[in-house]
């Protein structure tokens, strides 16, 4: 920082009779130094793929959480969350809210019984 302006300083002493070429020449600086941004490092990649590989093979279960027929069972209140047919349960208001719908849908398919995991409290 110390050196450009060092270097400004001598450029415009010796051009003190040219006003317009020292300033030309200090927008042209200006515009090339604003042009090459500054590089990232990349080495936070290589460490964050490392933990997260191992992270999967020990917390991932086999199986599935959901049944097919449970998804069926949203995907059915989704449809008519759409249309403007579905209806919350006490107040009977309109649903307009997707993750209502999704809600109400897997409450439904637990009360038949349906592969769904517990609600969490």
């Amino acid at each position: 920082m110390a050196t450009k302006k060092a270097a400004k300083k001598s450029s415009s002493k010796k051009s003190s009779g040219s006003k317009s070429a020292s300033k030309k020449s200090s927008s042209s600086r200006k515009s090339a130094s604003r042009k090459t941004p500054a590089k990232k490092s990349t080495s936070r990649k290589s460490t964050s793929t490392k933990k997260s590989a191992s992270k999967k093979t020990s917390s991932k279960s086999s199986g599935r959480k959901y049944s097919p027929s449970a998804g069926k069972d949203v995907e059915r209140e989704m449809h008519a969350m759409k249309k403007g047919k579905l209806r919350s349960g006490r107040s009977g208001k309109k649903v307009t809210n997707p993750k209502q719908a999704i809600a109400i849908g897997l409450s439904e398919a637990r009360r038949e019984g349906k592969k769904v995991p517990a609600k969490k409290s």
